[in-house]
Order: C-alpha cells, then structure tokens, then sequence
C-alpha cells in the first residue's frame, strides 16, 4: 500500500506543480495556450495506448464502450453545472477534467501494482505530462478571473491528494475487480478526457493560432514515446 500512495503521490504531484508554476509568475496567453496544446496531445496519446487499448485488452470493447459513455456524460453534465462563472469557469473545467479523468487513471495505477505489475512508465509518464499543463492552464484561467492565488491552491492540492488516495483505493480493491470493470473504469477516464480536450482545452490553445497543431503533435509524439516504455 505504501508503494502504491507513493506512486500515486508522484504523479499527482505535477497537478500542484503547474498551479504552482502558474502561480509563481503569470504566463503570456500565447505559452499558456501552447502548453495547453502540448498537454492535449498527450492527453490524446493517453486515450489512444494508455486507456483505451489497454481497457480493451483487460475488459473489451463493450466494457470501454460503456465507460467511455458514462465518463463523456459525467463531465458533460458537471461542466455545464459549472460554466457559469464566465472566464473563471473556463479554469474550472480543465480541473474537473484532471478530476474526473484522475481518478479512474490512478485507480488504474493502483490496480496494475496490486496485480504485480511493474509500475507502467508509459501511464505514469503520461499522467504527470499531462497534469502539468491541465493544471498551470487552469490556474492562468482562474488567476486572470482575479481568483487568489490561496483559492486556486486549495483547489490543486485537494485534487492532488483525492487522486493519490485512489492510488491506493485500486491497489486495495485490485484483487476483487474483474477485467470489464478494469475496462469500464479506462474507458471512464477516456469518456471525460474526449470530453474535456474537445470543449475545454483544445479551444483555449486554438487562441494561439496555427502553432498549436504543431505543440499538440509535439505533445503526443513525447507522450507516445513514453508508452513504448511500459
């Protein structure tokens, strides 16, 4: 268990290292929208080889079919819920994205350790890439609605620490969860990753204009990359 919440620790933390780095010193809106686009690309990797494909080969497609359904739904209600604040809600949903897609994602972590697996490099890699400009992308949002700096903390680090407990909350249940639920649980994470990189983080690194393709690509090569090591 204790590997398991330090692994878990490990990749959440770049959740409150990119508020941090946001925070620390505010970003030009061009690097915050090519960050963004960086971190969408391996966000698509992510879905592609990390969550998908291996939800598949544990659960089957109908399995990740269902979940990719519920996750999409999921984020697609909570963000209309919270798409009222104007710009600050732009902030806010690329933390409930990190939020809903965490989850099932370190869930995953944990439930791979408590098989006796080798920690996945690939997943890991893929989840603190990721989280860095899911999080300072949100936090610049946030910061240029006039949220303070001790509000957006507060939010990153309770993120952070909910998604290193599901670490270890799949690591305790690993023994008792069947290859469909595996499945349903990575196509959950996939459903609100779709969700959240086509309404939410796409958009804002699109305000940079054409580079951002080449930052997405970029993003999803390294992160790709990354996954051959699993």
């Amino acid at each position: 268990m204790a590997a398991a919440l330090f692994w878990g620790a490990l990749a959440a933390s770049s959740l409150v290292i990119g508020a941090l780095l946001s925070i620390a010193r505010p970003w030009p809106e061009r690097v915050v929208g090519l960050v963004l686009a960086f971190g969408a690309g391996a966000l698509i990797s992510a879905v592609s080889f990390e969550l998908a494909q291996e939800g598949v080969d544990a659960g089957g497609p109908a399995a990740v079919g269902i979940g990719i359904a519920a996750g999409a739904l999921t984020f697609y209600v909570l963000d209309g819920i919270v798409s009222q604040g104007g710009r600050s809600a732009e902030g806010t949903s690329l933390a409930l994205g990190a939020f809903l897609d965490g989850i099932p994602e370190q869930l995953v972590l944990g439930l791979g350790l408590a098989a006796g697996q080798a920690v996945s490099v690939g997943l890991l890699a893929a989840i603190f890439i990721s989280n860095v400009p899911e999080a300072a992308g949100s936090a610049s949002e946030m910061r240029a609605a006039h949220s303070s700096p001790a509000r957006i903390m507060r939010l990153w680090l309770g993120v952070a620490a909910v998604c290193t407990i599901a670490t270890g909350i799949g690591f305790g249940i690993g023994d008792n969860v069947s290859g469909a639920l595996q499945g349903g649980v990575d196509g959950f994470a996939a459903g609100a990753l779709l969700v959240m990189l086509t309404d939410s983080m796409i958009p804002e690194a699109r305000k940079v204009g054409r580079a951002s393709g080449i930052a997405t690509a970029l993003g999803f090569a390294v992160a790709a990359g990354l996954s051959s090591l699993t």
